[in-house]
């Protein structure tokens, strides 16, 4: 996609290494983190805010450092969950002061929820990543936004590291106050790139729509969604994915490990392909014969057994609500799949136009809803454009994006649908010879 900015990249990046003022220390009990606010308290302006998880170690997303910077008052480094008390309670005084003043964040859809857990939530909000997809930018991560708009090079870090890890060593609280440490100069930054494309008031909409977007409710068939799970085409093999996953799950939440270190997605694939009846069996499957999995695998051979005597079987199709995968549109609602070819067209040429990825001018998933329920009913684009921006509105599409989508959308369907005859106009009968 092409960028419609022309902010050059520096041509050599200045290493930052380090904070300027040197990294602070952790405030672990209540009272350090009473007395971190107040040092916030006396700064001035928006908060630059992040936090660290230990995805891929942890069955839970809690957070387990939390990394504040604002004018005036410098940065601060709080442990949420070692103080030995509730952590709500403990965090009370930052709550307090976090309420003053905007937020600034990079990919803040992957902080609030863990945030919002500990009692934390912006009045306000700028994700600086969300601003950088909004100006075209190819590459938003927080390096990459950072060399390109300040000139500064941060160093590859511990992003993907275990956080729960007490104590913290040294190079990471270093580099988890670095991710902080030029927030605010780069919200400064990217926000001028925006005022001059004159997409502030897109991103003002987005934010606002972030901060407040409630958690998705969760899937009713999470191991569906287990990786591999389309090599499996029985019901027998769905039954074993289904129960060998919420064994796993059980016991991963009872640890809080994360569920892919008790048991990965291929064993579980390999096991329910398998249908081995003996410890043996098991064992002589990849993975399975591994130390670990050669002392629990009674529990998975128990979960097997389960679910070859658990009575009814899963249903093979996926039936998880909303249109059926893309794949089996042309076969299952012609129309629809010609809608979706000539809708997705359309908003890659707006893209490309707009310096906007597709996937921020309309979420995939509402796209694919449009077109398989499509609202028109008119003989033109013009007929159906209302109907169009009323179904987007109700699934959540923001002002800016109805007003750039609707007219192309609606458009593309009304002249590419596959309208067939209603009883009151009979087909028309073919030409005589």
């Amino acid at each position: 996609m092409s960028e419609l900015d022309d902010t050059p990249a520096p041509p050599t990046a200045v290493p930052l290494a380090a904070p300027a003022e040197g990294v602070p220390e952790v405030a672990v009990s209540a009272g350090e983190i009473a007395g971190a606010a107040e040092q916030l308290a006396c700064g001035s302006g928006p908060f630059a805010v992040d936090a660290e998880r230990a995805s891929g170690f942890r069955y839970s997303n809690r957070a387990y450092l939390i990394q504040i910077r604002r004018t005036g008052a410098g940065t601060v480094l709080i442990d949420p969950v070692n103080h030995g008390g509730s952590s709500i309670d403990a965090l009370e005084p930052l709550a307090a002061v976090l309420a003053e003043d905007e937020w600034i964040l990079h990919a803040a859809d992957q902080d609030l929820p863990c945030l919002a857990e500990v009692g934390l939530r912006p009045p306000r909000l700028y994700d600086t990543e969300l601003a950088g997809r909004l100006a075209g930018f190819e590459r938003v991560n927080l390096a990459a936004m950072v060399e390109r708009l300040l000139g500064l090079g941060l160093a590859k870090g511990h992003g993907a590291a275990d956080w729960s890890k007490r104590p913290l060593p040294a190079a990471w609280l270093n580099y988890a106050a670095l991710d902080v440490e030029v927030l605010i100069e780069l919200r400064a930054a990217i926000a001028g790139v925006l005022e001059v494309q004159g997409k502030s008031d897109w991103a003002a909409e987005e934010f606002e729509f972030l901060r407040c977007a409630q958690s998705s409710p969760t899937r009713r068939d999470r191991w569906r969604k287990t990786s591999g799970i389309h090599k499996i085409r029985t019901a027998a093999g769905l039954a074993a994915v289904q129960e060998l996953w919420t064994t796993r799950d059980r016991i991963a939440r009872s640890r809080d490990i994360a569920p892919g270190r008790i048991l990965p997605d291929t064993a579980i694939i390999a096991a329910a392909a398998a249908e081995p009846k003996t410890v043996e069996e098991l064992l002589a499957l990849p993975v399975f014969g591994g130390k670990q999995q050669r002392r629990t695998a009674q529990v998975w051979l128990d979960a097997l057994a389960t679910a070859r005597s658990g009575g009814q079987a899963p249903d093979i199709a996926d039936d998880a609500g909303g249109p059926p995968p893309p794949v089996r549109w042309a076969k299952r609602k012609p129309e629809a799949a010609v809608r979706l070819e000539a809708a997705r067209a359309a908003l890659s040429e707006l893209s490309q136009r707009v310096g906007v990825p597709t996937e921020n001018l309309l979420s995939p998933e509402l796209l694919r809803r449009l077109c398989w329920d499509w609202p028109g009913r008119g003989d033109s684009a013009a007929d159906d454009a209302g109907a169009v921006d009323e179904f987007l509105r109700d699934g959540g599409a923001r002002v800016w994006q109805r007003e750039l989508v609707v007219p192309v959308l609606a458009e593309a369907g009304a002249s590419r649908s596959v309208r067939k005859p209603t009883p009151d106009t009979p087909p028309a009968r073919p030409p005589s010879r």
